[in-house]
């Protein structure tokens, strides 16, 4: 997996980016992981289309809105 990788040294920001491809080769811990930080983001690749159901952090999203709420 080739990548550009910037860290910054700051505890109160944490982010770590993940096609969404192999977020689904370890599902299992990306499901896993509740904390705020590092916030783990599923992103498209080239090779494979972006599928939102299977985005972890839209499923969450999802659970906290009512129809209501987004009228």
């Amino acid at each position: 997996v080739l990548g550009t990788f910037f860290f910054l040294s700051r505890e109160d920001i944490g982010i770590i980016l993940i096609n969404q491809c192999i977020a689904e080769l370890i599902r299992h811990a990306v499901e896993a992981h509740t904390r705020s930080l590092p916030a783990v983001l599923e992103i498209p690749s080239k090779e494979h289309p972006y599928d939102a159901a299977k985005d972890s952090v839209l499923r969450r999203a999802r659970g906290m809105f009512t129809a209501d709420d987004l009228r």
